[in-house]
């Protein structure tokens, strides 16, 4: 299931409605009286106080993103990033950054893992081709190109702070289309051959851990070939001297444009009221960086599962995030946030259709101490 019958066009220099400076002023606390109202329908159901654990807090958290307590995520999709990583010409993936163009292609015909999951989960797949290394075509796909793919982190910037930045307002500005066309939840994905290594080196420096402690396998990769991630991803840090302070120049130097493109849908969210899920390692290194980006957004990120990459916990530990699901999964694409879109309808059918108390005439469970 894509997002449209027809190739959607996103022209950055005509679509863009937001600038990240503007965006990121739009940006303000959780919606305070949404939340309280939310949470009195909680504690006014027939059940025990807060028996439902996470899943009643995500619906509080939506109430205060949204501003209302009417909750309603029906109409959802999957925001898909694509984009080519010039690290790869280290030796850093078992695979050519041909693939990338492939599955980017792939989620157009409803041909991938993430593409399967949504049609259970009833959400529609939106890729986004914001950097894949040749053309790439689709009925769906948005096209969003703001270059062949990235530098080579370990020999030279990954990107230039403004390349960055336009890839940050491809995806600020998705968000402000889709809440348009009536999206009221957004799980995040991604597709890039060598985004692993991208990823890895934000988290080091983000996080202040050892390359070692952060860098995985991603796709299958060799002990060797684990071994040149790793000094790759040490040579760029070391080259490019990056404040993890400076959330812009960390991306800009290591990131990738999918990262960043995610990073600007994590910030669209947070400016136009709308939840976004994070998925697994390359999501949440997204997050991360919208945070640095903006900390004022923390607050509207959520979370659906913990990735197995080695910094899967680290990463959600550092955006105070409670994953609803641990099953191993580090696949990417969005799988990860899709899975827990069923869950989030549980949770929306209980506070939604259920009785309180005083409907059926029973004694209200009281707070303990």
């Amino acid at each position: 299931m894509t997002g449209a019958g027809h190739t959607r066009q996103f022209d950055r220099k005509v679509a863009t409605l937001m600038t990240l400076e503007q965006a990121i002023s739009q940006i303000g606390p959780l919606n305070a009286a949404a939340q309280q109202q939310a949470q009195r329908r909680w504690d006014s159901i027939a059940k025990p106080l807060g028996s439902l654990g996470l899943l009643e807090k995500a619906i509080v958290q939506v109430a205060g993103i949204t501003g209302s307590a009417q909750v309603d995520l029906s109409k959802r999709c999957v925001v898909v990033m694509c984009a080519d990583n010039g690290v790869v010409e280290e030796g850093v993936t078992q695979t050519s950054s041909e693939v990338t163009a492939v599955v980017t292609e792939n989620f157009t015909k409803g041909e991938t893992s993430v593409s399967n999951m949504a049609k259970v989960a009833g959400a529609a797949v939106i890729p986004v081709d914001i950097g894949v290394a040749r053309q790439v075509e689709g009925p769906g796909l948005v096209h969003a190109k703001v270059a062949w793919g990235t530098k080579n982190l370990a020999k030279e910037p990954a990107m230039t702070r403004e390349e960055a930045v336009a890839a940050l307002e491809v995806g600020i500005n998705l968000v402000g289309k889709l809440k348009d066309e009536g999206y009221r939840l957004i799980a995040t994905g991604e597709m890039g051959i060598g985004n692993t290594t991208t990823s890895s080196a934000l988290a080091a420096v983000f996080c202040r851990r050892s390359v070692e402690e952060v860098t995985g396998r991603g796709a299958g990769l060799s002990s060797e070939g684990l071994i040149r991630k790793i000094e790759a991803i040490k040579r760029g840090i070391a080259l490019h001297k990056p404040d993890p302070e400076d959330g812009l120049g960390v991306l800009a130097a290591l990131g990738g444009l999918d990262i960043a493109g995610l990073a600007g849908v994590f910030l669209g969210g947070a400016a136009y009221g709308i939840p976004v899920l994070v998925d697994g390692f390359i999501s949440a290194v997204s997050a991360l960086t919208a945070v640095k980006i903006c900390p004022a957004a923390e607050p509207y990120i959520m979370a659906s599962h913990v990735s197995k990459e080695p910094a899967g916990q680290l990463l959600l530990d550092t955006l105070n995030l409670l994953p609803f699901l641990t099953c191993d999964m580090c696949l990417g694409e969005g799988t990860g946030a899709v899975a827990a879109m069923p869950i989030l309808d549980m949770a929306c059918a209980v506070y939604s259709n259920m009785s309180t108390f005083e409907e059926i005439s029973i004694e209200e469970y009281q707070p303990l101490t």
